[in-house]
């Protein structure tokens, strides 16, 4: 008598699909969740870097701060060694951006430097720089006379100095203009501020896409002459 041999009934094969779509489907949530926690962590990583550089440079300088670079434009004068994207990184050991470009070595999406945040894509303009973070717009602009001073912010332990940016910006703000700071890693966003301390914040918290909450904790106002400009951004 011949044992008639087991087979899966169509039933049992798309059960077996079902499981093995809903699996990948998890693992596929997992693996992007490890993945936007690294890129977090890397970014605010880089963000204390700028924090160091930030405190040496107002020490070597009487207190000021740098300035901002351009504003609402993308950022195309880059050969201004006040500009914090120039000021700041060779007190870290990196040359400044405008010597980057100058030298056609201008950071890409999938260089390893402080310029660029982990996860971060090239903005689709052809823009002449690529800067994942930008400097509070409100803070040092080039229409004030001198840089601001540090002792000149009330609350430097509160106030914004960085912010992870689109990427064709040197300076950014919450709006929902094309400079407006990002929440890159699943709804959070990296921010510095002039104290030196990095804290991540939800992308409803900080404005993106909005507009500035005015949150007792991330303040983008400095308690100078520059906050007469905020409501334009």
């Amino acid at each position: 008598m011949r044992v008639p041999r087991s087979a899966f009934t169509l039933i049992e094969l798309l059960s077996v699909m079902a499981i093995i779509a809903v699996l990948a489907v998890l693992c596929a949530s997992t693996i992007g969740q490890i993945v936007a926690v690294r890129n977090q962590a890397e970014s605010a990583s880089r963000l204390k870097q700028w924090g160091m550089a930030l405190g040496l440079y107002a020490a070597q300088h009487d207190g000021d701060l740098p300035r901002r670079g351009q504003g609402v434009q993308e950022v195309a004068q880059l050969d201004r060694p006040e500009d914090w994207f120039n000021a700041l990184p060779p007190l870290v050991g990196v040359p400044g951006y405008g010597e980057l470009v100058r030298t056609n070595r201008r950071p890409t999406a999938s260089d390893r430097t402080i310029f660029v945040r982990p996860g971060a894509k090239e903005p689709p303009t052809n823009s002449k720089a690529f800067l994942s973070y930008g400097m509070n717009m409100n803070l040092s602009p080039w229409n004030l006379p001198a840089p601001t001073k540090l002792a000149q912010i009330e609350r430097p332990a509160v106030t914004v100095f960085l912010a992870e940016a689109p990427g064709a910006y040197a300076s950014t703000y919450p709006s929902a203009r094309p400079y407006g700071c990002v929440a890159p890693h699943r709804g959070l966003g990296n921010v510095l501020f002039l104290d030196g301390h990095v804290a991540a914040f939800s992308a409803e918290y900080l404005g993106v896409g909005r507009g500035d909450p005015h949150r007792d904790d991330v303040s983008w106002l400095t308690g100078t002459a520059s906050d007469a400009q905020a409501p334009n951004y």
